[in-house]
C-alpha cells in the first residue's frame, strides 16, 4: 500500500501528516508531520474580497461565478515551504488525501424521499440543492451519510478545489504534471468517525468534539457513535482566542440547533488541548466527561519529542488516514467527493467515450501484430538454422571440391607428362630406326662411315660422312626415304682419296607412320 500524504487546508494554514501502513495487522506508522502557513497571491486576495457566504439555509451568490472560477495561487514560498517539509519522501510513491472544511465544502441536510438506488438518491438531493440553494452540483462533487436522527447529510464541493490546487502547485514545483489524489474527504466527518472509533460512547450519549485550530474551530456532536451535527466554522482559534467563554456560548448556540439538551462527553483536540481547556469544560459542563483525544492507535517513533507533544494539532490529518484505511479494508463507507474532472486529470490516457470503445480494437490490433511478430520470429528462427546448416554443408563441399581441384591438377599434370612421355617414346623410336637403318648400311658397306649427324631446322636431319666410293653414296641417299645428297666434295684423307658427303631427310613421314 502506497504512503498516504494527507492535508488539512484550514484557511491559510495547512496541515500535513505522511501515514504508513506496512500490512493490515500493523499499527499505521506517523513519518512526518508539517505546519505552513500558506501566503495567497494578491491575485487570490483581491478575488477572496467578493467571496460568498453561508448564513443560516440561505446560501449568498454574490461573487460565486468569480470565485469558482480562480484557482488557489499561492505564494512561492509557501510551495517551497512544502516541498521542503517533504524532501525526504519521494512523493511520485504517495497518494495525496486532501481533506476539507467550511468554506471550501458545503453541508445540506436532506429529509425528503429516498428511492431504493443510490444514484436516484444521490440526483434527489442535488435537485433539492439546486432548488433551495440555487447552486449546481455535479454528481461527482457530492456524497451523503445518514446522521443518527436518519436524516440524510449531503457533503459537496462547488468549483476549484483550493487544497487540490495546492497539491498541483506542488507536483509542478516538482517538475511533476500532477500526484495521485484517490479521495477528497470531508475534515468533520472523518474526525467524528476517528473519534467514534477511539471511545467508548453509550448508544444514548450526546458527545461533543471541540477541535481548536490556529484560526477556526469546529464543533461536531455525536449521539452515541453516529454523527448527529456539524456546527459552523468559529473564526477563532488560538491566534484570536482571548478567552474561553466564547466557545461555551457558541456550544450552546449550537446544542440549541442541532436539538441536543445535554452533553454527556466533551472531547478536545487540535491546537489547544491545555489542561486550563479542560477545566473550563468542567465548570461549564460539570455533568460531563472531559477527555482529550488519544492517539495510542499510531506508531509515533519517527517523531521527535516536541512533535509527540503537540501531535493534537495533527488530529484531522491522522484522522483521515484511518478513514481511508478502513474504508480500504472495507470496515465502513467513507465520504469521497472527489470530483470526475480531478480523477481524468490524474489518468496516465485520458480518453472520451469514444477512445474507450477503441480500446477493444487497440487490444485486438496489438493481439494480432504480436502474433505476426512471434511467427515471424519462429520463421526467422527457424531460417537462421537451416543458414547454419546450409553454411556447413557449402564449408564441406568447398573442402571436396579443393581436394578434387588437387587431383584433377595431379591428372592434368599426369597427362601432360604422359603426353612428353609419348612424344619422346615416338621420338627415341624414330631415331632408333634411322640410328638402325644407317648402322645396317654402313656395317654392309665398309668404305662409308658417318662422321656427325644432326637435326636441322624443322624435321629435318643432316648427316655427313666419309665414303671411298662414289657409288657407295647413291646408294646410301636411296636408302633412307626422301634423303637428299647435298653435297659430295673430293678430298684426300690421310693417304687414300675419299669424298666427303652431306646428306639431308626428313623424318615427319616416320613420325606420321608411328603414330
Amino acid at each position: 500500500m502506497k504512503p498516504l500524504i494527507c492535508i488539512y487546508c484550514e484557511g491559510n494554514d495547512t496541515k500535513l501528516a505522511v501515514v504508513s501502513k506496512e500490512n493490515e495487522g500493523a499499527k499505521p506508522r506517523v513519518l512526518k508531520t508539517a505546519s505552513v502557513s500558506l501566503v495567497p497571491s494578491s491575485s487570490e486576495q483581491e478575488a477572496d474580497a467578493s467571496g460568498f457566504k453561508i448564513e443560516g439555509e440561505a446560501l449568498d451568490m454574490e461573487g460565486l461565478e468569480e470565485s469558482a472560477s480562480i484557482k488557489s495561487d499561492l505564494d512561492t514560498s509557501s510551495i517551497t515551504e512544502i516541498s521542503t517539509a517533504l524532501k525526504d519522501f519521494n512523493l511520485g510513491k504517495h497518494m495525496f488525501i486532501p481533506a476539507l472544511t467550511e468554506p471550501a465544502i458545503y453541508y445540506h441536510l436532506y429529509e425528503g424521499a429516498r428511492p431504493p438506488k443510490p444514484a436516484k438518491l444521490k440526483q434527489e438531493i442535488i435537485n433539492e440543492i439546486l432548488d433551495s440553494k440555487n447552486i449546481s452540483v455535479e454528481k461527482d462533487s457530492l456524497d451523503f451519510l445518514e446522521l443518527s436522527d436518519k436524516a440524510l447529510l449531503g457533503v459537496f464541493t462547488v468549483g476549484e478545489v483550493g487544497c487540490v490546487n495546492l497539491v498541483n502547485s506542488l507536483a509542478q514545483h516538482e517538475g511533476k504534471r500532477n500526484y495521485k489524489i484517490p479521495t477528497i474527504k470531508s475534515s468533520d466527518v472523518s474526525l467524528a468517525y476517528y473519534v467514534a472509533k477511539r471511545k467508548k460512547f453509550f448508544p444514548d450519549d450526546h458527545s461533543l468534539i471541540v477541535y481548536i485550530g490556529k484560526e477556526y474551530s469546529k464543533l461536531i456532536f455525536l449521539q452515541g457513535r453516529r454523527l448527529k451535527h456539524i456546527g459552523t466554522t468559529l473564526d477563532i482559534g488560538t491566534q484570536n482566542l482571548h478567552t474561553y467563554d466564547v466557545y461555551f456560548s457558541k456550544i450552546l448556540l449550537e446544542m440549541e440547533n442541532g436539538g441536543i439538551s445535554s452533553l454527556d462527553n466533551i472531547i478536545v483536540c487540535g491546537e489547544d488541548d491545555s489542561e486550563n481547556l479542560i477545566l473550563s469544560f468542567y465548570g461549564t459542563f460539570p455533568e460531563a466527561n472531559v477527555s482529550r483525544l488519544e492517539f495510542d492507535d499510531f506508531d509515533l517513533s519517527a517523531l521527535d519529542e516536541e512533535t509527540k507533544e503537540k501531535f493534537s494539532a495533527f488530529s484531522i490529518p491522522v484522522a483521515i488516514a484511518t478513514d481511508y484505511f478502513d474504508e480500504l479494508n472495507k470496515e465502513h463507507s467513507g465520504i469521497n467527493i472527489l470530483p470526475k474532472r480531478l480523477r481524468e486529470e490524474q489518468k496516465v490516457f485520458q480518453f472520451s467515450w469514444h477512445g474507450y470503445a477503441m480500446l477493444p480494437i487497440l487490444f485486438a490490433v496489438a493481439f494480432f501484430l504480436t502474433q505476426e511478430i512471434l511467427q515471424n520470429n519462429k520463421k526467422m528462427n527457424e531460417m537462421d538454422k537451416e543458414i547454419k546448416e546450409k553454411t556447413i554443408l557449402m564449408r564441406q563441399n568447398q573442402e571436396i571440391l579443393s581436394k578434387i581441384a588437387a587431383i584433377e591438377g595431379k591428372i592434368s599434370s599426369f597427362d601432360q607428362t604422359q603426353a612428353i612421355l609419348d612424344s619422346a617414346t615416338v621420338g627415341t623410336g624414330i631415331w632408333k630406326d634411322i640410328i638402325s637403318q644407317v648402322s645396317s648400311f654402313c656395317g654392309s658397306n665398309n668404305n662409308l662411315w658417318i662422321s656427325r649427324m644432326t637435326k636441322g631446322e624443322g624435321n629435318d636431319v643432316v648427316a655427313e660422312g666419309y665414303s671411298l666410293y662414289r657409288n657407295s653414296l647413291t646408294d646410301f641417299a636411296y636408302s633412307i626415304e626422301d634423303a637428299v645428297l647435298k653435297s659430295m666434295l673430293y678430298e684426300e684423307l690421310r693417304e687414300r682419296s675419299a669424298y666427303k658427303f652431306n646428306l639431308n631427310f626428313n623424318i615427319s613421314n616416320r613420325k606420321n607412320q608411328n603414330e
